[in-house]
């Protein structure tokens, strides 16, 4: 989908990444001649994507105009977890001009979210954050045919199998707008401003509500035929495990994630078997995965095994996957990665004595550094390449 490998689309994404360059600079770094350059920046600059900025400091002879990307560019950001909705609205340069966040359900169907989407950004216009959207990047918590813009049988959201999410949202902000999967949208996100800045091969863990790996490999994303490479929450780890969401037994989500931890610290609370939950839950009526984070950080050692349990299921499919593609690095996100060390720790050792030597030699496994922002900023990516692909 995305021709990457345009002039204007290279020129702009430059732009995005670096800030303002110079006329010269740019000519050197995309390896067009002059008259070549000039013909691009004009026809951006009659587009309304980039502006002069200023002169550049000189590099002997005449001194360079600086350009930079349009200061009323906007894109439209929007991360949809099973129960959250994160928006941010950003300048050219992904830096947020409006940010809004709150619970919801996402089993409330695509009607209800959709709109309460619309409204959010609907109440960033009158804030003052845009005139005009640029275009709108989505991640849903699901399968998603990229190609399509319609998210694909995803088990945990009713009522979604192939809606039309990307042609509503063209129509109803008048832009170019992209859908992926929430898994995707967090490594692209890691990718352009986080732990994993400019690394061409790796993989990103999401552990939340569910699990799922976003695979970035040779500098891309690899979404499989269908949209669902990477649903590593299904691949069974016992055969004689609970019943997954899916239908099938023994899931590595159904053993380790958000819910299954909160069943897990539930039934712990109910045997005696941790004062700390049993405490919580006296207060609180229901338990949830921070719980159980909160108890190991006291010492307590039921919950430190809870987590470690989770971390040597975890690793043993991550393990496979390093075995199979070879990662440079593994990046641990989604909000379970809020367990911390303890879970990083296990993962960690069953990793590096599960994989060959080669593979492990040298690959850090790390937790993400945007947190509940790398989904939001790999949205903002994607929307902006989507807008510089169909920029003219």
């Amino acid at each position: 989908m995305h021709n990457v490998d345009a002039p204007h689309h290279r020129l702009l994404r430059l732009l995005r990444d670096e800030g303002p360059i110079s006329r010269a600079e740019l000519g050197d770094r995309l390896d067009l001649t002059r008259p070549r350059l000039l013909a691009e920046v004009e026809r951006l600059v009659a587009g309304g994507y980039i502006a002069e900025a200023g002169m550049a400091a000189s590099r002997g002879g005449r001194r360079s105009t600086l350009v930079e990307l349009h200061p009323r560019l906007r894109f439209a950001a929007v991360d949809l977890g099973a129960s959250s909705i994160d928006i941010e609205v950003t300048n050219g340069r992904l830096e947020p001009v409006a940010a809004y966040r709150e619970s919801t359900d996402i089993r409330s169907g695509p009607k209800a979210i959709l709109h309460r989407v619309s409204e959010l950004l609907e109440k960033a216009r009158t804030d003052g954050a845009y005139d005009k959207l640029d275009a709108v990047g989505i991640g849903v918590p699901g399968p998603v045919s990229f190609r399509d813009g319609v998210p694909v049988s995803p088990p945990i959201m009713p009522g979604w199998d192939r809606y039309p999410v990307r042609e509503l949202l063209t129509r109803e902000f008048g832009c170019p707008a992209v859908v992926d999967n929430d898994v995707n949208i967090m490594a692209i996100g890691e990718r352009h401003g986080g732990v994993a800045h400019s690394v061409d091969d790796f993989l990103f863990i999401k552990i939340g509500t569910g699990i799922g790996c976003g695979i970035h490999l040779a500098g891309d994303v690899y979404r499989g035929v269908d949209g669902c490479a990477g649903d590593i929450g299904h691949i069974q780890v016992d055969s004689h495990g609970p019943m997954c969401s899916c239908g099938n037994a023994g899931c590595l989500e159904a053993l380790f994630s958000g819910a299954a931890l909160a069943r897990d610290a539930l039934a712990a609370a109910r045997a005696g078997d941790s004062p700390a939950l049993a405490d919580r839950l006296a207060t609180r009526k229901i338990l949830t995965a921070r719980d159980v984070a909160e108890g190991a950080a006291e010492g307590d050692v039921t919950c430190i095994r809870l987590i470690r349990d989770g971390g040597r299921r975890v690793g043993s499919v991550l393990a496979t996957l390093v075995s199979f593609s070879n990662p440079s690095m593994i990046v641990i996100g989604g909000g379970l990665a809020q367990l911390g060390h303890i879970l990083l720790a296990e993962i960690r050792s069953v990793v590096y004595r599960r994989s060959l030597p080669l593979a492990t030699g040298n690959l850090p496994v790390v937790l993400s550094e945007l947190g509940a922002r790398a989904g939001v900023t790999g949205a903002a990516v994607l929307a902006s390449d989507t807008a510089f692909e169909q920029a003219s």
